[in-house]
């Protein structure tokens, strides 16, 4: 006797909720993560701790994805970009997207909390409610949001630092200032090769707010400068060796050099070259964060 899939386990369904959960946002929040446990952990390695950190965070981060486009769909409707997401293009009912975000977000604070220990889901949580009632409404409000946002969005390296140690250290507090600094140059090279799309959805972003472009790249601009000790610091404190502070000084000087090209030349091109050196920064920051620590 067969019996029919339910609607969210057929093949065209199940592809419309992986897109909810922003694969790609959420590998990268789970690599932040990741790299806090490694150096929050005050022993030997734990592969199971590890392993329920990276699970719970994965299932905080798609919760809050799925929740944010359940939140923007009137406004993604708008943008070309967003228009063929599966809510705005209508493949998914909003409240099944509602339910579904729900229920990632309370399996990832309990997966957390149970698992690891409730410091880290309760960091967890928190990025969770400024991400949705902080950032989320203030976009249509304010430029402002784009540093609002910043804030959640460093978060990662504290839920993977308080999963091994229990604690936030000033090391933490040192992750998650280089992941802050680095949304800056990334989201504002998406808002200006978009800034058409957000304007549409009335969605105040800097770009649109003064579309001549200046602002954005002296925003660009600052924080690709401020990036580059904030970076340093890992070798200071004597998180990691000379050989990421070499990398680390080069990545950086790569990162300000594009930043540094876009104010000069405001284009979607000059853009995209900006979001491209951030999409390679943090991997390989990350990289030889753990290749080169001081203590293993």
């Amino acid at each position: 006797m067969e019996f029919p899939l339910p609607s969210f386990a057929r093949s065209s369904s199940v592809k419309d909720y992986i897109a909810l959960t922003k694969p790609r946002v959420t590998w990268l929040i789970v690599m932040s993560a990741a790299v806090g446990y490694f150096f929050g952990r005050l022993g030997p390695w734990s592969i199971w701790a590890l392993v329920h950190t990276m699970i719970g965070t994965a299932l905080i981060a798609s919760g809050t994805a799925a929740l944010n486009q359940w939140y923007e769909r009137d406004a993604d409707r708008q943008m070309r970009r967003t228009q063929m997401r599966p809510l705005p293009s209508g493949r998914l009912a909003p409240n099944n997207a509602l339910w579904f975000g729900i229920a990632l977000a309370v399996a990832g604070g309990l997966e957390l909390g149970l698992a690891v220990n409730w410091l880290a889901s309760g960091l967890g949580i928190f990025t969770l409610i400024m991400y949705l009632f902080l950032y989320t409404p203030l976009k249509q409000k304010t430029w402002w949001s784009t540093t609002v946002g910043a804030f959640p969005g460093a978060m990662p390296p504290l839920i993977g630092y308080a999963a091994a140690a229990g604690k936030l250290t000033p090391e933490a507090w040192v992750l998650a200032a280089i992941l802050f600094l680095w949304q800056f140059p990334h989201f504002y090279a998406i808002a200006w090769m978009y800034r058409e799309d957000y304007s549409r959805a009335g969605i105040k972003m800097l770009p649109v707010v003064e579309p001549d472009g200046g602002s954005t790249a002296r925003q660009i601009l600052l924080y690709s400068v401020l990036l580059i000790p904030i970076s340093l610091l890992p070798r200071w404190m004597g998180m990691t060796g000379s050989v990421y502070m070499f990398g680390a000084l080069a990545l950086g000087l790569w990162y300000l050099y594009s930043g540094v090209r876009v104010t000069f030349d405001r284009t979607k091109l000059r853009a995209r070259k900006v979001l491209l050196a951030s999409v390679l920064y943090l991997p390989l920051l990350y990289g030889l964060m753990v290749l080169d620590p001081t203590r293993l």
